[in-house]
């Protein structure tokens, strides 16, 4: 990706790196350093998962979305013991705070590690003692997303939302469904067990598949939010309920390359849902396993909506306005995004839409 334009690249790196941020759409699993990767391939020498860092480059190429979950898979075979756990979430949150990261909304996936003997006791233990030290020693927040895996089916969804409601910890706010992307519908029981606790709808949808499973997370699921939906530009009705509702889509450029759901950055729908008035926010979904950081993808940003530093700005504000985070923690990341843009006077990228 280009970020030279008109000589600025370099002033919008610096300024997108400073700027604080929201992540609203990033996986526990998918986030794990390539060096925390190593480090338990080192203690659990069995896995298939390769040992070196040149390997495991080449282990995260992907040829399509059920290569990635094979390899996804993989990784999660690595989590074998709470301390397994407690490493992998502490050190996701230090690479997330690394990016002036001020607010994450973390997927776990609890199911995959219970189903492999860690008790759902140890797993809550072990990623609120993480959230906790590195909120502490980092200043981040971090609030949960517990999903069901859809490569297990519906039939182990009851699993998930019981871990939800009767397990989560307090700071779980969301309930999703990710994976392989199977008919949404049948999930509507366990999405409504969850709502009634008070949790948060935040299904994936239109990934992988097409603009129906959006319309089925909306009616079906109560979806508030997206995880992807970038195939609703393919249904102008739906676009016009997204935007009738202000329901936001959580865009993953590079994944949707990566996972080769769009063929190339030139051609994701990103500009087209955003022109037609849809809320997007940019976000990282795996960012090591795909090569990129929240802090990449807004650059990506900057270059498909062509933006400046003031709509950056607008950008982030957006991931803010649109999170669950507590109030307090909102109106201090907007005036944190504020200050920087009042201060760090880059050069203008180009001329700058905004959002």
């Amino acid at each position: 990706m280009t970020t030279t334009r008109g000589g600025s690249g370099g002033d919008l790196t610096a300024y997108i790196a400073g700027l604080p941020k929201a992540e609203l759409h990033v996986h526990h699993v998918g986030s794990a350093r390539p060096e925390t990767v190593l480090a338990l391939a080192e203690r659990h020498p069995d896995t298939a998962v390769p040992k070196d860092l040149d390997a495991l480059r080449r282990f995260y190429t992907f040829t399509d979305f059920a290569h990635f979950i094979d390899v996804y898979l993989g990784v999660v075979d690595l989590l074998r013991t709470p301390e397994d756990i407690r490493l992998l979430t502490y050190e996701v949150i230090e690479g997330l705070a690394a990016q002036n990261v001020r607010y994450a909304e973390l997927t776990m996936t609890p199911y995959t590690s219970v189903v492999r003997g860690i008790p759902i006791e140890a797993y809550t233990e072990a990623i609120e003692d993480a959230r906790v030290a590195a909120e502490r020693d980092h200043g981040v927040v971090v609030r949960w997303i517990y999903d069901i895996p859809g490569e297990v089916g519906v039939e182990r969804a009851e699993a998930t939302v019981t871990y939800a409601v009767e397990h989560g910890p307090a700071a779980l706010i969301g309930f999703g469904l990710g994976g392989p992307e199977v008919p949404r519908r049948p999930f509507a029981g366990y999405f409504a067990r969850a709502r009634a606790a008070g949790l948060h709808s935040v299904p994936h949808a239109g990934e992988s598949t097409d603009a129906q499973s959006v319309w089925d997370a909306l009616d079906h699921l109560g979806a508030e939010r997206i995880g992807h939906g970038i195939r609703a530009i393919d249904d102008p009705a739906l676009v016009e309920r997204l935007v009738a509702e202000r329901i936001p889509l959580e865009v993953c450029p590079t994944s949707n390359v990566a996972t080769r759901c769009v063929d190339r950055l030139a051609d994701h729908p990103i500009r087209a849902l955003r022109d037609a008035g849809v809320v997007v926010t940019v976000n990282s979904d795996d960012p090591p396993m795909f090569g990129t950081t929240l802090n990449g993808e807004y650059e990506i940003a900057a270059e498909l909506l062509h933006l400046d530093a003031r709509s950056l700005a607008n950008l982030a504000t957006t991931a803010v306005s649109v999170s669950f985070a507590p109030p307090e923690v909102k109106d201090r990341i907007t005036a944190e995004i504020t200050d920087h843009l009042n201060t760090a006077h880059p050069k203008p990228n180009c001329e700058g839409d905004t959002l």
